[in-house]
């Protein structure tokens, strides 16, 4: 029975591997077995056996080890979790079964100094008798936990304390072994040769280059007829454009007979700079749609900003309405002139778009047509597929039904095994029991021992505390008769009795609020002028906004107007659409043959769903296959 030893760590190997989130138990013993086949069927079964223990009462041993950690094991390595948990499930589970001489030897087999320190957590009547046997009560019932566990455990306490002096000994012989082979390092010199002192170089003498020409400046200017040329060319150009500012300054002159005449280098100056466009880079900006039915509140200095701006407009349009009524001309008829030439532009605009829409709007149609055409043919092969399947189903269905009478009968014979397998396990429960009704006897007797002397020590305390409190409870008089009105007398200068400073104070505090109440009231009366001023600004500023927004809705009226007839279209357009209209027509004569054609189609659907339903089946009868073949694989272990 020397193999056991090896295969705790097998265990514990495989064990370590087991994720709960992502591994269930039975596919995770199925694996392993696989992997175990070149072991001897008793090695095997023994390492089967102890891994679905683990696995089962994971729970329970996940209470013991994690309190370990957190209490005595805190410099203990976490990849030593695997094999705490299994030297826990052979002292719980198997210790009876495998004998404490065997148990021992797995125990001295792993590392000691980490035996020692676990199973002294364990064993401890103190630790089993409190929180593991509650903590185990809330998973299982606590007869049961009492009578099966902890029983049996609290009876090896001698043997358990035997071996915890063996492997404390053995432990502390390890470690002054380790000590004494520690040696310390003497550093040694290293014997390096001494290298020959370096020969200086004589230095070279540094090339003289000799000294370059100088660039001509010949070369960085134009040759003389260059610059004739671009000084001609300039002039000339200065020269048309001066010729033609001054004959569309007579054409403008006429709308204009009472302004001043300005002179022609003037006219030029200013047409100049209305030609010439200023280019600034700016940043892009986002602008978002104002949200008419929410007011925009306004600080002081926005309200002044706008107020002032306004009051420039008004300005403006007074010295505007000066000068109309000085004589001054109006563009009207270039507005107008202009106008009917934009709305040109835009129609000629508009019909190309139409144009380009409608060339979209054609190979649409043109690309559902074709997409129609593919789709039918594609119904044609599917139906012919389905059809083969229909045949290929049929043929799985009859071998189900074979492999079912088959799986049934193998199920008999699995239930059979396991009831004699129940026979055979209440027996040994029943022995185990009544020596687990022996062990909690003794425990009791143990508890009312500790219960006793627990509450004489309690007794004791609270005499104690008693005695503390009535001690505490004398009076004791520490007051000291103390005359507000008395000068100390230190011989100072302003020295005065704590009534007399009280009162001075007191007027102090008073004339500090007397000044404040003036400034606040200044204060508040500055506010108030201040809001006034600012409440005829806004007001101001809405009469604008409201003239304003009439002026911007009559312009946007004025442009909604159609400035085309409605009967003038574009031939182009007119073409477009009458092809559109023939594709369309087309599409839905197809449409409407698909929609004859359905009632025929609707067959394929019930095909379908009696395939899903096979597969499905199937699916459940493999499932089933794989559950009865685990059963006798756990039976043959048992």
């Amino acid at each position: 029975m020397a193999y056991q030893g090896e295969c705790v760590q097998t265990v514990v190997k495989q064990l370590s591997k087991y994720r709960p989130q992502k591994d269930s138990p039975e596919q995770f013993l199925d694996t392993v077995s696989l992997d175990l086949q070149e072991l001897s069927p008793i090695k095997r079964a023994f390492i089967l056996d102890v891994l679905s223990g683990c696995l089962e009462y994971q729970k329970l041993l996940r209470t013991v080890v994690d309190a370990f950690y957190a209490r005595d094991g805190r410099f203990c390595l976490w990849a030593d979790y695997s094999l705490f948990e299994v030297i826990c499930y052979l002292a719980t589970f198997h210790v009876q079964e495998l004998g404490f001489r065997l148990f021992r030897k797995i125990v001295c087999s792993q590392p000691r100094d980490k035996m020692h320190k676990f199973l002294r957590f364990f064993f401890n009547p103190i630790n089993l008798c409190s929180w593991i046997k509650d903590e185990w009560s809330l998973v299982y019932e606590t007869t049961h936990v009492k009578e099966s566990w902890i029983d049996p455990l609290m009876r090896l306490q001698p043997e358990i304390q035997e071996l915890l002096r063996e492997l404390e000994t053995a432990s502390a012989n390890q470690a002054s072994v380790v000590k004494a082979k520690t040696k310390v390092t003497e550093p040694k010199e290293f014997k390096l040769t001494v290298p020959r002192p370096r020969a200086i170089p004589m230095p070279k003498r540094a090339p003289v280059l000799a000294k370059p020409r100088p660039v001509p400046q010949s070369t960085y200017q134009l040759p003389p007829e260059r610059q004739q040329l671009e000084r001609t060319k300039r002039y000339n150009r200065w020269l048309a454009e001066e010729l033609l500012l001054n004959a569309n300054l007579e054409e403008l002159r006429c709308a204009m007979p009472r302004a001043r005449r300005e002179t022609p280098a003037e006219d030029s100056r200013k047409l100049r700079r209305q030609a010439t466009p200023r280019i600034q880079k700016v940043s892009k900006l986002t602008f978002y749609k104002p949200n008419s039915h929410m007011p925009v509140k306004l600080n002081a200095a926005a309200i002044l900003r706008e107020g002032a701006l306004y009051q420039r407009q008004v300005e403006r349009e007074l010295q505007r309405v000066d000068s109309l009524v000085d004589g001054a001309g109006d563009f009207s008829e270039f507005l107008g002139w202009q106008k009917k030439m934009q709305a040109k532009d835009r129609e000629e605009q508009l019909a190309a778009e139409e144009c380009r829409r409608l060339h979209g709007k054609l190979s649409h149609e043109e690309a559902i047509l074709a997409r129609q055409n593919v789709l039918q043919e594609n119904k044609h092969k599917a139906e012919q597929k389905k059809e083969e399947m229909v045949g290929l189903m049929q043929q799985c269905a009859e071998r189900r039904l074979q492999e079912e009478r088959a799986l049934k009968e193998q199920v008999e014979r699995v239930l059979e095994a396991e009831k004699n397998a129940k026979a055979a396990q209440t027996k040994l429960w029943k022995s185990r029991r009544q020596a687990a009704q022996e062990v909690l006897a003794e425990s009791r007797e143990l508890l009312q021992r500790s219960a006793q002397e627990a509450s004489e020590q309690q007794r004791q305390r609270c005499e104690l505390i008693c005695q503390l409190r009535a001690l505490e409870r004398q009076p004791t008089r520490k007051e000291k008769l103390v005359d507000l009105t008395q000068i100390p007398g230190h011989r100072l200068e302003g020295e005065m009795s704590i009534v007399e400073l009280r009162e001075r104070l007191a007027l102090l505090k008073e004339a500090q609020q007397r000044a404040q109440e003036e400034k606040r009231d200044q204060i508040i009366q500055g506010k108030r002028a201040r809001s006034q001023e600012l409440q005829d600004t806004t007001e101001r500023i809405a009469l604008c906004r409201a003239a304003m927004g009439r002026a911007a809705a009559l312009r946007l009226e004025e442009k909604k107007r159609p400035t085309t007839a409605p009967g003038s279209q574009d031939e182009r357009v007119l073409e477009l659409r009458r092809r559109i209209a023939e594709r369309t027509a087309e599409r839905r004569r197809q449409v409407a043959a698909l929609r004859a054609l359905a009632p025929r189609a609707a067959r394929p659907r019930l095909r379908e769903k009696l395939e899903a339903q096979q597969w499905r089946e199937l699916a459940m009868s493999r499932q089933q296959r794989l559950r009865a073949l685990q059963q006798e694989q756990r039976l043959e272990t048992i």
